[in-house]
């Protein structure tokens, strides 16, 4: 039994090392004492530290997403949507997600000609798309699902990122050159 428990334990330490942004522990003594620690029934784990930097760290463990200020002055994600990635410009006076045709079809949306209608109304005149909802989204480790979107099949430079996502990841903020996304 107690051979099982440590094969949990070392299994999670392992998996807990592997995907914390940064990279892994800082010694293997380190994981030694920690194994020793839940396998003789004490409940308290020394925290496990990485090696990437504090900041990245801390915004990892308070389930925030920080976006760096492009040269153009945007803000650009890569965000996983129903498993495909996708890059977008982030938009927050979108009221949705507004994805191009190429990036709809990877990720695995389709539609017809007949399907096209009037979705929204821009700056320059009316928007033709299709509806859609998307089963997941995820950015920064953070998913939601069944997410409003269009899609915009001809005239979209680049997918938005727009408020039926970002809705989910509130508060969102501009600190200086950066924009941080909470959970």
């Amino acid at each position: 039994m107690r051979e099982l428990a440590l094969l949990a334990v070392a299994i999670a330490a392992f998996v807990a090392a592997a995907f914390v942004p940064g990279g892994a522990l800082d010694s293997a003594s380190e994981k030694v004492e920690d194994l020793a620690s839940v396998a003789n029934g004490r409940t308290q784990v020394p925290a496990v530290r990485q090696s990437g930097s504090d900041d990245s760290y801390a915004a990892w463990v308070a389930g925030t997403t920080e976006l760096p200020r492009a040269a153009d002055g945007h803000f650009y994600a890569d965000v996983s949507v129903n498993g495909a990635q996708v890059e977008f410009l982030v938009d927050t006076g979108a009221s949705v997600i507004a994805l191009t045709g190429a990036d709809a079809r990877a990720a695995g949306l389709y539609w017809s000609d007949a399907d096209i209608s009037v979705v929204a109304r821009g700056a320059s005149g009316p928007v033709q798309g299709v509806e859609a909802t998307l089963d997941r989204v995820e950015l920064g480790g953070h998913v939601a699902r069944d997410v409003r979107a269009v899609i915009v099949p001809e005239g979209l430079a680049i997918s938005l990122l727009g408020q039926s996502f970002l809705a989910t990841v509130q508060p969102v903020r501009i600190d200086a050159d950066r924009m941080v996304l909470s959970e």
